[in-house]
């Protein structure tokens, strides 16, 4: 029997990507088949042949379908036909090789028949370049030894093609059963193709199916699928994961397909363009579904690509290198991959509108109805005329008049929350559907004003009304300067949410102070708002506080400027509008000083309160950062940030409320050797004397009560060259604090600091004081890899390698070295390195900040770099932001001065750039 081109001829071939000849040329194919096995007389031989000539025109298929595609890098459709296209010949060849070659029967018996049947996505005709190909051998009774025979020769000639086949052997009678029991197997099943063989006894099982198994149970298929959405969401992560997976996420094409699934079983559609004709989607609606359908398989398809293997998850390596596949480009201010991902999050975003729509409708025809004991006791708040309660969502009671009065478009979201009721999608899809009428007019309408600062201000949980918001346009409508930011990739490893979701988290975290769930963590903010403060100063500017991000200018500066706007036009008087445009001027000042520079220097909390100026500004400024910081990402705040940002805050309040000269070193040096002897009451007046009188004033103003009774009995014990080490968890700042006392000698920062590096500490904090007879005394702080601080258990070991490495046994240099490896899905981030230097934030040292790439063994390789240069580090403040660091080196030349002269300066900065770059090449190696 030949292979003719009737039987492997697959659907859809007008669509596919290419000319079909140029992905299998099946006529071609049969004539070199028939040459190829003519002398053949072995099982083996014939097998090793066949798998020979397919694999050559799979290469070459799939070579054309992927040089097409990267050429037309959106046309998805036809990129997932060809994928189909080429393994139907596939599939189709080593059946007739298997069937008619290796196992001919040119007279079968009944129970001697066999139908291939494509199910799953390869049923749908949609495959990625390394998609599963799902199939199911049907046969009409119990499988004989013939179709066992067939199906193994062919299954082992598609395995040696490397295809990963999805596979199972069933009659008619027992696909209905397992179907029954199993709702994976159903929903395969729901997609199934015949393919090739009996084609009477696939279309018996097609009608099979719908009368008998699907038939009657859409409310049982729904309410299972909705089940396994849930679970898969709470599993691959929300919306707005920074590396979402495009197949099973939120939003992603699994929910697309669960859609459709339901659909095909409930309404027996076969496209989903059948769906505006049920009315389930308007024509945009079902525009916006194929516009997401499109482009997710794209970004599928170029990252199997990319990849040459089956993969799912768009990591930041895989972000930049999809959107370059897809031809996106860098503006001024933004990378080609955020504007690609701002992309990819807008879709998912359809996708989630469509979905909730598409459920609604059916749940009102499928989903059991509510018993009506439940209907009689529970009780719902009365609905404000023209709204009606539609199954426990408030829907809209006549649509033409409430569109009559534009406000009632942000009505609606205020009875929501009133309610605490979701609102019906079809009140949605009216809101959605009418946004032109939020114009100029209505913006500056004092009752719409009010409206939308009831929202933010009155009930309680305002992130509620302004996702629900955001989703629909709404937001962007209203404050038209919020468009841009929306669905906004920040590219990096330390924001968690696009721009839009970040500013709703950080009105979440404010929103929570206010009612009081956050007492315990944040009790400094917690106390300003219980004092009172200009709410709705607050609110609008953590509202518009990034509202300029993704612009080639500062985003501070730029977004001062777009609040001298925005804020007159949402009803703001002088005043608060110059309150606003302040902090979003300065709304990372706090969080800048507190994690970058040292606030023990009393010249940083002085410049901290010059620009500030009034306790209202600070206790402002202060509830903003916390809630910025905490709206970066779940695990963004901690201890560490919290003692910082309090202990600023707290210095800055006093030195306000009784005057700066409060803060010379003097009077805090008093404060603290009079808490030291208090602290050692029991030990004798002369040696607290020798104590207090070694340390120079630096000493003194930084660090705790606690680290000076421990240096004083470390100093107190020492012997001649031993180094003494003290490991202790600093639990209110989530860190352990490690101290050294030794003789001193150059450049023992960078010994310390390469020995931390070499047991994997994370040093957040240095400080480094030599005594007035030659002593040294380092406070550290580190955490390990996962930002805590080491369990106490773990201290013996940590002290071990610590005194190993001090004792010279291992050279933290060469054994860096296998440590500076970037992991590669961080490989894609750029950071530009930036190297400031500063004479007036301290009275007494240069400040020089290195902001570059962070990785094993930098503070190591700046630290050594500097002293290599005689220059003394008297402490450095530590600060991370995802894949960014800033190291703030707190520095004296060999005489003890500043470094003013600008060739010495340039001078360091050119090492420290070596040293970086040195440690970069290291990296890729």
């Amino acid at each position: 029997m030949s292979l003719s081109a009737q039987q492997v001829d697959a659907p859809q071939t007008a669509a596919l990507i290419c000319a079909p000849s140029l992905i299998f040329d099946h006529a071609r194919f049969a004539r070199d088949l028939t040459e190829a096995i003519a002398d053949l007389h072995t099982a083996g031989d014939i097998r090793t042949a066949v798998v020979a000539l397919l694999r050559k025109r799979q290469k070459d298929g799939r070579a054309q379908i992927a040089k097409a595609f990267a050429e037309h890098p959106f046309d998805a459709r036809p990129m997932t036909r060809a994928y189909t296209y080429l393994t139907d010949h596939l599939v189709k060849a080593a059946l007739h090789v298997a069937q008619n070659v290796l196992h001919p029967k040119p007279n079968p018996t009944a129970s001697e028949h066999l139908a291939v049947i494509a199910v799953g996505g390869y049923g749908r005709g949609e495959m990625a370049p390394f998609s599963d190909v799902d199939l199911l051998f049907l046969t009409p009774y119990k499988i004989t030894a013939w179709a066992e025979s067939v199906i193994e020769s062919m299954l082992y000639i598609l395995w040696d093609l490397k295809l990963k086949v999805g596979h199972a052997s069933r009659t008619i009678k027992e696909c209905l059963r397992l179907g029954a029991e199993d709702f994976t197997i159903r929903t395969a099943m729901l997609e199934q193709r015949f393919l090739a063989g009996d084609a009477a006894l696939a279309d018996n099982l097609a009608h099979q199916l719908r009368k008998d198994l699907f038939s009657g149970s859409g409310r049982e298929f729904i309410e299972a699928k909705l089940a396994e959405r849930e679970t898969r969401h709470v599993k691959h992560g929300q919306r707005y994961v920074v590396e979402p997976n495009v197949k099973e996420g939120k939003g992603g094409l699994r929910d697309l397909q669960s859609l459709f699934w339901i659909a095909k079983y409930v309404h027996s559609v076969n496209d989903a363009a059948d769906l505006v004709g049920l009315g389930v989607f308007t024509e945009d609606e079902f525009r916006g579904f194929v516009a997401a359908e499109d482009f997710l398989w794209a970004v599928r398809g170029h990252l199997h690509l990319i990849n040459n293997r089956a993969s799912e998850q768009l990591t930041f390596d895989m972000q930049v290198m999809v959107a370059e596949a897809m031809g996106y480009e860098d503006t001024k201010g933004r990378r080609a991959v955020e504007i690609f991902m701002q992309e990819f999050f807008l879709h998912a975003t359809e996708v989630g509108d469509l979905t909730r729509i598409f459920l609604t409708k059916l749940e009102a025809d499928h989903v059991k109805a509510e018993p009506i004991l439940e209907r009689i006791f529970r009780r719902r708040p009365k609905m404000k005329p023209g709204y009606v309660v539609v199954r426990n969502r408030i829907g809209v009671q006549d649509d033409q008049a409430f569109l009559s009065d534009k406000l009632n478009l942000l009505r609606l979201f205020e009875e929501a929350l009133r309610t605490g009721m979701l609102i019906h999608p079809d009140a949605m899809r009216l809101i959605k559907s009418n946004l032109h009428l939020i114009d100029d007019e209505m913006r500056t309408n004092p009752e719409a004003r009010r409206l939308f600062y009831d929202l933010l201000l009155k009930h309680g949980n305002p992130e509620r009304a302004l996702r629900r918001m955001n989703e629909l346009g709404v937001l962007s409508a209203f404050v038209p300067e919020f468009e841009p930011i929306v669905a906004m990739m920040q590219f990096n490893m330390y924001h968690s949410y696009t721009v839009d979701e970040h500013i709703i988290q950080c009105i979440k975290n404010l929103a929570q102070i206010e009612r009081g769930e956050l007492e315990e963590d944040l009790p400094v903010a917690s106390s300003i708002l219980k004092r009172g403060v200009d709410r709705k100063v607050l609110y609008t500017a953590l509202l518009i506080h990034d509202i300029a991000k993704g612009r080639p200018e500062d985003h501070s500066i730029l977004g001062a400027q777009m609040a001298r706007k925005i804020a007159p036009r949402l009803g703001l008087n002088q005043a608060d509008t110059d309150t606003v445009e302040w902090l979003v001027r300065y709304h990372l000042l706090m969080s800048d000083m507190a994690q970058k520079r040292d606030i023990a220097d009393p010249r940083t909390v002085r410049d901290f309160a010059k620009a500030v100026q009034t306790v209202k500004r600070l206790d402002l400024l202060c509830v903003l950062t916390v809630c910025d910081i905490r709206g970066v990402g779940p695990n963004t705040w901690n201890n560490w940030k919290a003692v910082l940002i309090r202990a600023l805050y707290r210095q800055t309040k006093r030195a306000l409320e009784t005057g700066l000269e409060d803060l010379n070193r003097e009077n805090r040096g008093a404060e603290a050797k009079r808490a030291l002897r208090d602290a050692l009451s029991d030990w004798p007046r002369r040696e607290l004397q020798k104590e207090t009188a070694r340390h120079y004033d630096p000493y003194w103003q930084a660090l705790h009560v606690t680290a000076h009774v421990t240096f004083a009995k470390m100093l107190r014990d020492v012997k001649d060259d031993e180094i003494l080490i003290d490991l202790h968890p600093d639990e209110d700042r989530d860190a352990t604090r490690a101290c050294f006392v030794m003789a001193d000698h150059p450049g023992i920062f960078a010994r310390l600091a390469g020995a931390l590096a070499l047991v994997g500490a994370n040093v957040v904090d240095a400080r480094s004081y030599t005594t007035k007879d030659g002593m040294v005394t380092d406070a550290y702080w580190i955490q390990d890899a996962e930002g805590n601080p080491y369990d106490a258990a773990r201290l013996p070991r940590l002290r071990q390698m610590i005194e190993k490495t001090l004792r010279g046994e291992v050279v933290a240099r060469d054994a860096l070295k296998s440590r500076d490896k970037v992991k590669k899905r961080e490989r894609a981030f750029k950071v530009p390195t930036h190297i400031t230097f500063d004479n007036e934030g301290s009275e007494i040292y240069t400040i020089i900040e290195v902001d570059t790439r962070d990785r094993p063994g930098l503070l190591y390789d700046l630290a050594r770099t500097l002293a290599a240069a005689n220059v003394y580090i008297a402490n450095a403040v530590i600060a991370t932001y995802g894949e960014q660091v800033v190291d703030t080196f707190y520095v004296k030349d060999m005489f003890g001065l500043k470094y003013y002269a600008e060739s010495k300066q340039r001078s360091l900065e050119k090492k420290l750039r070596q040293a970086i770059d040195e440690g970069v090449e290291r990296a890729k190696e």
